[in-house]
């Protein structure tokens, strides 16, 4: 918990090795495996050196791949920002000579100077200049903003600032939290005659066009009946989303539950049901 403070707060370059270290033994083992997650993520133009960001022949990268990385980052690992936005820490290091503590200050400046920032991390050295990767959150949207070889640290969080801002400018989203009500469905062969269903998920969509989302239209299709046996999450139909007569998106309509195929007992137990009915 500390060693992540120190890197994502502070930029500690020897909390990144030792780090390393601790993960795969040593900090080529551990570049390796970095180099081998970024191909995995699409970085195309990347290639790493070392673990920290150290100017260094062939260690390269670029803003879109930068833009990536972050993304999985924020994604997969939101609790990076309980992190990165922590603005200054005193920190107690603990060792056979005794206690001292020393204080961490962020960074990133963005995190006390602009009201949406939710991180993520800045980065400097003589030949990259001043970076950051800069993330925001309004209005339910993320977004990421990469500035690299800025002249100085003020000009970095400017640009960044512009580019969010131009961002935040051009998305709106359309997020449906009440799609309409969903019937059981029916079920063939099975011990249950229908089954229950729901969506999926919460449909959302960004636009970036200016287009009036409010003329979304939506169309359910859903299919006759399924054959059992009928496992939980089998798809039994979809809400489709059009805007401007174009589909923009679906949602699936999915099983909630299990039913099992009927046996001869289970048609014997309908039939003796509806008898003692009728009687």
């Amino acid at each position: 918990d500390t060693m992540l403070k120190c890197i994502s707060v502070a930029s500690g370059n020897d909390a990144c090795v030792a780090m390393a270290e601790y993960i795969c033994g040593n900090e080529e083992e551990f570049v390796g495996r970095m180099n081998e997650r970024a191909k995995g993520l699409g970085m195309e133009n990347t290639h790493f050196v070392n673990c920290n960001g150290l100017d260094a022949d062939g260690h390269v990268t670029t803003a879109r791949d930068i833009a990536l990385m972050s993304r999985e980052l924020i994604t997969k690992y939101p609790q990076i920002q309980d992190y990165c936005m922590i603005w200054m820490e005193n920190i107690t290091h603990t060792t056979q000579k005794g206690t001292s503590e020393f204080g961490l200050t962020n960074t990133n400046k963005l995190v006390r100077q602009y009201e949406y920032a939710t991180g993520l991390k800045t980065g400097s050295t003589g030949l990259a200049k001043f970076c950051v990767s800069a993330t925001a959150k309004k209005n339910d949207i993320d977004l990421v903003a990469v500035i690299m070889a800025a002249e100085d640290s003020k000009a970095r969080f400017k640009d960044a600032t512009t580019l969010l801002n131009y961002g935040f400018g051009k998305c709106q989203l359309y997020k449906d939290e009440k799609p309409q009500k969903l019937k059981n469905i029916d079920v063939n062969g099975g011990v249950e005659d229908t089954v229950p269903c729901k969506y999926s998920g919460t449909f959302r969509y960004l636009d970036t066009t200016g287009a009036n989302l409010s003329g979304i239209t939506k169309k359910l299709n859903m299919k006759k009946s399924l054959d059992a046996p009928v496992k939980k999450g089998n798809v039994a139909g979809s809400l489709v989303y059009e805007l401007d007569g174009k589909e923009i998106g679906k949602v699936d309509v999915i099983a909630s539950q299990n039913v099992k195929k009927a046996g001869i007992f289970d048609y014997l137990k309908k039939v003796m049901k509806e008898f003692t009915i009728a009687a």
